[in-house]
């Protein structure tokens, strides 16, 4: 197996997009801002995987609580922050572990690879996990941690009421210093 970052504008980032829309559950739209995309193939080039890294949510409890950072210290670090906001084994894949195989994989490569691309690294990647419909099994076996529920709110609701379901907020630090980093 090989794991590669997408290319805008490649055969594989056609394949991506693709993969992701027709077999995630929550399909897939454009990504607007910094954003990585990789890519999980078989050693014959048949693809596995998908993960997507993109935009950290502006205001989470239980991250900012974990943190220990002010609202200032969010706003001037918030970019080195990363969700994975999507994950996606296809459906014909049967590999034992795979999923927490290629998180545990692609965080040791991620802040590198943000580096390379955008000039700065990432300390820590978030990830919301829908319960009860996935368990988080994946994350906490690729060394994630468990930091609480968030409060239904989305980035594009109204404000007056929770828009979703509570989700489960994972985090990996990708430094042993990262909070301390984030609060700098």
């Amino acid at each position: 197996m090989r794991v590669q970052a997408v290319r805008a504008g490649s055969s594989e980032a056609r394949l991506f997009q693709f993969l992701l829309q027709r077999y995630h559950y929550l399909g897939h739209r454009n990504c607007v801002g910094e954003n990585l995309k990789y890519l999980a193939l078989a050693q014959d080039g048949r693809p596995l995987a998908c993960l997507l890294f993109g935009s950290a949510a502006w205001k989470c409890a239980p991250r900012d609580q974990w943190i220990g950072w002010t609202a200032q210290q969010r706003r001037r670090h918030l970019g080195l922050i990363t969700n994975n906001t999507r994950l996606l084994i296809l459906p014909w894949v049967r590999v034992p572990h795979l999923a927490s195989h290629l998180l545990g994989w692609v965080t040791t490569r991620l802040s590198a690879d943000w580096q390379q691309k955008y000039g700065h690294p990432i300390y820590l990647v978030e990830s919301f996990v829908q319960e009860p419909r996935f368990a988080g099994l994946c994350y906490r076996a690729a060394g994630w941690l468990r930091v609480g529920l968030t409060t239904g709110r989305t980035r594009n609701d109204d404000g007056l009421k929770p828009g979703v379901a509570p989700k489960a907020l994972y985090l990996k630090a990708l430094r042993a210093d990262a909070q301390r980093r984030l609060r700098a």
